[in-house]
Formats: C-alpha cells, sequence, structure tokens
C-alpha cells in the first residue's frame, strides 16, 4: 500500500471515510496484485453512496491517481467489462 494520503473530504463521517479509503486500496490491490471484481465493484458501489457526484468523484480519483500513480477510472472500467467471479489486473 502507499505511502501516501488519500483523498478525503472533511464532511465524511469516520465510516465514510474508512469506506473511502477501503475503495481507494482496492484500487491498489487490483494494480499490485490482483482484485475479484465483485470486492472492486463492491467498494465502488459504496465510494458512489458516499460521492454521488460526477464533478466530485473525478477530482478525488484524480487526487488519488496523482499521488498513486493508479486509476480508479480504468480499474472500474476493466471491472465493469469483465464476468462476475473474475480477477482484475492492471
Amino acid at each position: 500500500m502507499g505511502e501516501y494520503q488519500y483523498p478525503m473530504n472533511e464532511d465524511w463521517s469516520t465510516e465514510e471515510a474508512i469506506d473511502v479509503i477501503a475503495f481507494f486500496q482496492t484500487i491498489e490491490l487490483a494494480y499490485e496484485k490482483g482484485i475479484e471484481r465483485d470486492v472492486l465493484m463492491s467498494a465502488y458501489r459504496r465510494f458512489k453512496e458516499i460521492v454521488p457526484g460526477k464533478a466530485e468523484e473525478k477530482k478525488l480519483c484524480n487526487q488519488f491517481e496523482e499521488v498513486s500513480e493508479y486509476s480508479p477510472y480504468q480499474a472500474v472500467k476493466k471491472a465493469k467489462k469483465q464476468a462476475e467471479d473474475h480477477k482484475i489486473k492492471l
């Protein structure tokens, strides 16, 4: 896992912040080791509950990509194209 700060929003509850970090960690796993599609998509669905707006999603994902060099957009895009019970590796 990265040695960097995850993008945050001060309005989130502790639980929401933990869930957003968990989503970014699934992206890291997708790049570093591979992750089950369903795990990534479940984390993404929870992320979208917390960050429903496209503009904020894009801003947070871009911030994460800047510090980590991992693209949440590319990982989710690949996961959406894969069948269930499939491992995602970028």
